[in-house]
Parts: C-alpha cells; structure tokens; sequence
C-alpha cells in the first residue's frame, strides 16, 4: 500500500497542466535523489543560496539570483527589495510604508490576483492605462507616455506581467524607468517554456524577474526564483534569511556583496514567510540547470510522444495536435467538443472518473478541452486515452 493509500488521499491523472490545486508535476529521479541527499546533511542557507545565485546567474544572465517558496513569494521579496534597498531600518518597518517609496506603477489590463503579493509587502499598486483592447471597445491599451506620468516621489518600482499579449512591450516600459531610476519588477511565473525566457526580461531590461519553480522546470513545487541585480537581490535574500545571531557573525557570502553595506542587521523580515528549505534549493538548482541544458527540440519531442501515446489509446475519438500559443514549444491534445454545454458533461465524467481526470478545462465555453503533457505521467497515457474514448463514445 502506497502512502498516499495509508493517507487516504486519491491519486488523479492530471492532464491539466502544473496548477498548484493539483500539486503541480513530478520531478526527475535526479532531482528527487539530490532533495534526498541534501535532507541528509545541515548547511549555512547563505552559503546554499550562493551555490544557488551561482546557477541562477548562469542560466539567466542575472547578477545574482535567490530561491524562494514560489513566485509569489519571488513577487513579494522583489517588491520588498525595492522598497526597502538596503536600509535595515526600512526593513525592519515593512509592510509599515510610512515615508518610504511604496508605489508600484502597474499596467490595468496586467492586473491579477497574484500581484497583492506586492500589497502584502506593504506596497499600493497605481493602475495606469484603459485596457480597450481586452474589453472590446478599442484597440488601444497603457502607453508607456502614461507610466512615466504615473511616477512620483513614492514609486518604488514598475510592476509589469510578463506575457505573450502584456502592453507596452518590456523594453519601452524599461526605457522609461532608468530616465527615472525606478527598477522594472517582472512576474514571468509560467513563462517557460520557452528556455529563452530565462535570459529575455533581464535582457529586455528587468531589474527584477520571477519564476516558478514547480512549473516546466520540473523542480519542487513549493519553490521560485528571483533573478536581477545584485543590490536588490541581497536585500531580498536579507530580507527571507533567519537573522538571529550576532552582527559580527553574519558575513555575506560574496555573491550577496551589496549586504555588506548596511550600516546594521535588520530582524527577521516580511520575507520569512518565503523562505525555501535546503531540500527545495538544491532541488530547484539541478532542475534548473537540466532545463537550460535539455534541447528544447528534445524536450517538445517528449512531450510530443507522451500526447501521441493518448491519442492512439483514444482512437477513433478525433483528437488534434495543437501548439500552445501562449508557450511555443509546448504540444497540447485538443478535443473539440459539439458545445460548451457538451464540454461540460464530458469535463464532469472525467473527473468521476476512477482515477480522477483534470483536462485544460481553459477553452471549455467554446466547447474545448485539451490534454496537456507537462504533468502527466507516461504509465498514464493509455488510461487517459481509454478514459477519453469511453467518455466520446
């Protein structure tokens, strides 16, 4: 009997996709036996985090790098970095923002539900822009004319979501804020694939980007990274550190240089409840660096066989292969369905299913699901496949 049977907890097949309410995906026997090793001993977390800005740096470009308890903890660091730098004393306050910069310049149309990370820190979000575009009206959105009116004597930083329709592009919302000196703050959560989105935002002028780590990357799913410039980095990481020791005892280690400054210690931080454990940074390093090694035209081969493999077991149901337009490199397996409504029942039985199935249920009002690969298990293919065909038939 497996452990999640002594638990009493079902498995499901997920052909959703690495949503967090379905815990994810599944790591690679490589990355699960360095968690396991890295269980086994006790090390200095600043010294791991260095080993990790290490790798951090070299698959991204950044100066220095940080991981973290996911994206949305990457997102609330970030923004705490910027509005506190590396003054302990504004440390110590945060979330309490009196006096200090803690606006964050936001696009409407990118506005969404992650991003009171931001206002967790103690950060307000200005919203600029009419996002006629996405309502219907018009085709006009934020122009970056409108995010330099919007800076004041209390911006902290830009907030901007990374995504394949986000308006003003990246590098005209960058532009704007070195003429100010404010930093560009990314949320690129699940932006990858693909692999050159590692290197695109800092290149395209973030200070500041973040990632999931529990997403393509096949790393632990309760981990993230934040990537960018040094300063802000350092202050990120002193701001998620347990600080509990003497002054003289704590000796940034040299990729975290900039900490070095601070005319004292700060307390714990707002970022404590970020904090990510030995077994998740090592975990999120190796997944990293066999991420940026992998060929990205083997990887969408994988995945492509894996949707190949459900298709065959759900003949003659009429599946599609499909790219993901939002992820190039991405396969999905599409079923058009006769209508919503008939996307619905189908939907439902799945998940009735024994296992219980979770299909891209993103398209279901116009009568689409979709399988895809990221997630889903090989041994799980023919099973999904047969569950398909019996639900189509």
């Amino acid at each position: 009997m497996s452990l999640l049977d002594r638990l009493g907890v079902p498995r499901i097949v997920n052909a959703y996709g690495t949503n967090t309410r379905l815990s994810g995906g599944t790591m690679a026997p490589e990355v699960l036996a360095a968690m396991a090793e890295a269980a086994r001993v006790t090390v200095e977390l600043p010294a791991l985090q260095a080993a990790a800005s290490r790798a951090i740096a070299a698959a991204t470009g950044a100066e220095a790098g940080i991981v973290t308890a996911g994206a949305s903890a990457a997102l609330l660091l970030g923004a705490a970095a910027c509005m506190a730098r590396l003054d302990p004393g504004a440390m110590n306050r945060l979330p309490d923002t009196d006096g200090l910069p803690n606006e964050f310049v936001a696009v409407r149309s990118q506005r969404n539900m992650y991003d009171r990370a931001i206002r967790v820190a103690g950060g307000r979000i200005v919203e600029v822009g009419i996002p006629d575009r996405i309502s219907g009206p018009g085709v006009r959105d934020a122009a970056p004319w409108e995010i330099a009116e919007a800076i004041g004597p209390r911006t902290a930083g830009i907030y901007w979501l990374a995504g394949p329709n986000s308006e003003p592009p990246l590098p005209e919302v960058a532009a704007v804020a070195r003429a100010r000196g404010i930093p560009v703050l990314v949320d690129a959560a699940a932006q990858l694939p693909p692999r050159e989105n590692l290197r695109r935002f800092l290149a395209e002028g973030a200070d500041l980007v973040c990632f999931s780590g529990g997403k393509a990357l096949g790393g632990p799913q309760a981990s993230g990274i934040l990537a960018g410039r040094r300063d802000l980095v350092s202050s990120a990481l002193l701001q998620m550190l347990d600080l509990d020791l003497p002054e003289a005892q704590f000796v940034p280690p040299v990729e975290f240089a900039p900490a070095a400054q601070l005319r004292g210690l700060p307390h714990h931080g707002i970022g404590r409840s970020a904090k990510a454990g030995k077994e998740e940074i090592v975990g999120l390093i190796l997944a990293l660096q066999r991420f940026a090694a992998e060929d990205p035209k083997s990887r969408t081969a994988r995945w492509t066989a894996r949707l190949e493999a459900v298709a065959r077991a759900a003949a003659p149901l009429p599946l599609r292969l499909v790219p993901d337009g939002a992820k190039p490199g991405l396969p999905l397996l599409e079923w058009r369905l006769p209508d919503a409504a008939a996307a619905r029942r189908a939907e439902a039985a799945l998940r009735r299913h024994d296992p219980a199935i979770h299909l891209d249920a993103s398209r279901i009002r116009l009568g689409i699901l979709a399988v895809n690969p990221i997630a889903l298990s090989d041994d799980d293919a023919a099973l999904l496949g047969r569950a398909l065909a019996g639900c189509g038939a």
